[in-house]
């Protein structure tokens, strides 16, 4: 954690974010209107593997926006976090999915599964 998040709201709130919850989602729009493909793209696989996610939106705030891409030092939208950890985007996601990984990830973090 770099120490200018103090100085910063936009980055205490991603902070706070990605402790409080097992999954987040930073993307363009919200889980029930994606407002870019890549997001739209990330939210269909959480759901089809039926993952508990807190979809942040991006586009709400500009200094979330910008923020996020200081906090992760990733340059594109949507991220997923896991258990506080920085997992990637959407290819990376997409990539993992197909692969098995990213299940295998959430049964070894023990994400909590939508009801």
């Amino acid at each position: 954690m770099s120490t200018q998040t103090s100085d910063n709201p936009a980055l205490t709130q991603i902070g706070k974010d990605i402790a409080e919850n097992d999954v987040v989602l930073f993307m363009k729009g919200t889980p029930m209107f994606p407002q870019c493909g890549f997001s739209a793209a990330v939210v269909q696989i959480l759901t089809q593997l039926g993952v508990k996610f807190k979809g942040v939106n991006v586009l709400a705030d500009d200094g979330l926006r910008n923020g996020i891409k200081t906090f992760s030092n990733w340059p594109t939208i949507p991220q997923l976090y896991v258990k506080g950890e920085f997992i990637g985007g959407c290819d990376i996601v997409r990539e993992m999915a197909e692969a098995g990984e990213l299940e295998q990830l959430f049964e070894e973090k023990k994400v909590a599964m939508a009801g």
